[in-house]
């Protein structure tokens, strides 16, 4: 494992005081192990998930800056996440994938013109030697309202996005995975955002944020 999973950078600023509040439970208990459940599960239900708050701009994904907001992007959330791990001295990176969302999309296929989502951001967590995926995404209480189980972590087995719901609806399917992540690389969400959706990101060129 590389250090360079856990270094501090202008998005992972974790040793800003949002940051350094966001970890002070996690610092009190004793294992990895329990440090990566505690922070996963704050970060998975202390911001509500929307996809509808997209970033174009540096700020956008400074960890500090994701803090102050009362709901975030699923790269948001990711991003929160890694910089608390790594604040906790746990390697941690960002990886980013295509999905597609089947259930209650109309506001978002209006908006994109398709139910594909891309990029989608997820975290790596390095513990006793192995990379796991998860994904602090939705939150229970969203979980509740699209009757989604909800996805647990503390690093031992990877916990992404639910493929069927609680009917055995098709709920979520990852189409493409483009890798992980040193930093966020905000270039290429960029290039990825355009080349999904070119008609969006023409009318938002230059926007802090896109919100639909």
């Amino acid at each position: 494992m590389n250090t360079k999973y856990l270094e501090e950078t202008y998005y992972y600023d974790y040793n800003s005081p949002q940051i350094q509040d966001l970890i002070k439970e996690a610092c009190l208990l004793n294992s990895n192990q329990e440090k990566i459940e505690n922070l996963y599960l704050k970060v998975r239900d202390s911001w509500r998930y929307s996809p509808f708050e997209i970033g174009l701009t540096e700020e956008h994904y400074k960890a500090s800056t994701i803090a102050k907001k009362q709901q975030a992007h699923c790269i948001d959330k990711a991003i929160l996440l890694i910089a608390g791990l790594r604040a906790l001295d746990i390697p941690a990176r960002l990886r980013l994938a295509k999905v597609s969302n089947h259930i209650a999309t109309e506001r978002l296929e209006a908006k994109l013109g398709t139910n594909e989502l891309a990029p989608h951001g997820l975290v790596d967590v390095f513990l006793n030697g192995q990379w796991k995926k998860c994904s602090p995404a939705f939150n229970k209480e969203l979980c509740k309202m699209y009757n989604v189980d909800v996805l647990d972590f503390d690093g031992t087995e990877d916990s992404v996005l639910q493929e069927y719901n609680k009917d055995s609806d098709k709920f979520m399917t990852y189409l493409e995975d483009y890798g992980h992540f040193e930093d966020v690389p905000l270039d290429y969400i960029k290039s990825i955002f355009k080349d999904n959706y070119p008609e969006l990101y023409k009318t938002y060129l230059g926007a802090k944020n896109i919100q639909f």
